[in-house]
């Protein structure tokens, strides 16, 4: 089911979970929410809808739109039908008699609870008490509970259950089946773990093996990497849907000249542990809609660790980008300022000048970097140390006015000479 407000329509979030259920190869229905609501554009929604190639029924495509308002319920009954009338229509079903297998939604770690994921039954019946294998995790199940938090029991074919009783949290995504007991379980979970350790110590192996004797070639890329800046960041969500999406978000991240790089992903709070890791790797900890623990931002600040936080992904993205570019050393760029034309030269004694100029072009101002050119050639480059308007200092002079100036470290003024004022602008350099 795909929910789209009627008042915002598609956002890049949307563009995402559609993106998803075509790879899928999911049916879709599309709920038109927030139709009660002040700019919606039911209409505005369909036309995109058709745009981007789920034309709904009413418009000569082939998916189900329903109108509804989440706020006041209604249509809700509607969309309830149509989901029915599209599961009847797909001939979608199970056996509620075999064991208990289905798909992990989501999970995360709960403050009194330990591990906890929400799953969906999709055959079979699941049992207060059975023992769930998924992937290198193992479960008894201690208690489930509904979307509404009540306690159950049993939970038939498509019931979505939060189950606890988890003994690490289950990755988003995983199907979980039934085993014989608890320890039949945690024995197979761990034969899992250890061929895993088996297959990445392989990897590296043979990956050792094909790189051979190292050319020339193979040294430059090497001391390239080496040179090349890298910000290693630490992920924590407060999910493990969230966790998975952010650390894809991250290696999107296209430069050639910053690296990122993941040591570290998990659920839950940022801890003390985190900042200890962070402060051992040079890392940064990046978190998605967590908190802070007791003490933890005083540890940061101690070990000079950078924490990013938002409740919004794509700023947060944003954050780590910025925190990319802060890695490469800044850029910067001139920008002229004025020009001005020698007119008559000032001796001011003991071999000091001062060059009585007509400003030409913008303005002229001390402290600024000036160039002294004659006949098109360079011969000094510094500070503008004096700038005078008849005998007094002044800060600028604009253009057709006349001044007296002195740069810095330079007294071989002629007639004719001219002066180009300069003002360096540090920029904040480009990822790409």
């Amino acid at each position: 089911i795909l929910v789209i407000a009627a008042d915002d329509s598609f956002k890049p979030q949307t563009d995402e979970a559609l993106k998803f259920a075509k790879e899928a190869n999911n049916s879709i229905i599309v709920a038109i929410n927030k139709i009660d609501s002040k700019g919606a554009n039911v209409d505005r929604v369909k036309q995109q809808m058709q745009e981007k190639g789920i034309a709904p029924e009413d418009w000569g495509g082939e998916t189900i739109a329903v109108e509804v308002s989440a706020l006041n319920g209604t249509n809700i009954s509607d969309l309830l039908d149509m989901i029915l009338l599209q599961a009847e229509v797909l001939e979608l079903q199970a056996n509620p008699d075999c064991p208990a297998s289905g798909i992990v939604v989501e999970s995360q770690i709960e403050q009194g609870r330990g591990a906890t994921a929400t799953v969906i039954v999709e055959r079979g019946t699941l049992k207060k008490g059975d023992a769930l294998l998924c992937g290198e995790t193992y479960c008894k199940v201690k208690s489930m509970t509904d979307a509404d938090g009540n306690l159950l029991k049993t939970a038939p074919p498509s019931t979505p259950v939060k189950v606890i009783g988890w003994s690490d949290v289950p990755a988003s995504g995983d199907r979980f089946s039934t085993e014989k007991n608890e320890k039949t379980a945690k024995r197979a979970a761990e034969d899992r773990i250890s061929e895993r350790k088996l297959e990445d110590a392989a990897e590296k192996e043979a990956s050792a093996k094909e790189s051979g004797a190292a050319t020339v070639e193979d040294l430059f890329a090497a001391i390239a990497n080496q040179q090349k800046k890298c910000l290693r960041v630490i992920v924590k969500s407060d999910v493990h849907g969230s966790t998975e999406a952010l650390v894809n978000a991250l290696k999107t991240i296209e430069s050639d000249k910053v690296d990122l790089e993941v040591i570290s992903k998990g659920v839950g709070h940022i801890t003390k542990n985190d900042i200890t890791l962070a402060s051992a790797g040079g890392a940064t900890v990046v978190g998605f809609n967590v908190k802070l623990d007791n003490g933890v931002q005083s540890l940061a600040k101690h070990h000079d660790i950078r924490i990013i936080q938002h409740e919004i992904i794509y700023e947060l993205i944003d954050q780590v980008e910025e925190g990319m570019a802060d890695l490469l050393e800044p850029e910067f760029s001139e920008k002229k300022l004025g020009g001005a034309e020698i007119r008559q030269v000032f001796s001011m004694g003991k071999g000091s000048a001062v060059a009585g100029c007509m400003v030409t072009e913008g303005s002229i101002k001390r402290k600024c970097i000036a160039r002294i050119y004659r006949s098109g050639e360079m011969l000094h480059e510094s500070k503008i140390d004096t700038l005078k308007r008849f005998k007094d200092d002044v800060k600028e002079v604009r253009a057709g006015y006349e001044c007296g100036i002195h740069v810095s470290g330079f007294e071989d003024y002629e007639e004719g000479d001219t002066i180009e004022c300069f003002e360096v602008e540090e920029l904040r350099p480009s990822l790409r």
